[in-house]
């Protein structure tokens, strides 16, 4: 089985909410389509709920797409982080702790997200999954699901859209 974790594409970015509320941007639509392209014909399809994740979806498939809450992203407040790399890297540093306020601990995310893509993965273990959603979380999933440490190289690389593709 091949899962195949695919980051929302470029969002419209408004400091004003949280990003969980955040749709596409239109100018970035292009580039999803071209992912498309590379998305398996036939395989179960799920994202999470967040807009943007949905929306992307939605551009990469004509087939149903379940939409599950616990694969939405690590959970931050509203507001703009300067350097939102580092604080994202002092998540992973520091789970057990929010890295800026109004963020959820990373383990809270992994305790989230694991579990039911496990669930997704033993009822569909018969053919590909591609799961639409989140940087962050897909990087904490992917650490999880094959015994290693966060990539957070990868993470950093991950364009949007993009995707990391697991042979599980």
């Amino acid at each position: 089985m091949t899962l195949h974790l695919v980051r929302h594409g470029r969002p419209l970015t408004d400091p004003s909410r949280p990003a969980s509320e955040w749709e596409l941007d239109p100018t970035g639509f292009d580039a999803v389509w071209a992912l498309r392209e590379r998305m398996p014909d036939r395989a179960a399809w799920f994202c999470s709920p967040e807009p943007k994740a949905v929306q992307t979806a939605q551009l990469l498939t004509d087939a149903q797409v379940g939409i599950v809450d616990e694969l939405r992203e690590h959970e931050r407040a509203a507001g703009w982080i300067e350097d939102f790399e580092a604080v994202v890297r002092r998540a992973f540093a520091e789970p057990e702790t929010g890295a800026a306020p109004g963020w959820e601990p990373l383990t809270v995310c992994r305790d989230r997200v694991v579990p039911a893509v496990r669930r997704i993965l033993e009822v569909h273990d018969d053919h590909d999954v591609v799961l639409v959603g989140h940087g962050t979380a897909w990087t904490v999933l992917a650490a999880e699901l094959t015994g290693s440490e966060p990539d957070l190289a990868r993470w950093a690389a991950l364009a949007m859209p993009d995707v990391i593709t697991l042979s599980i």
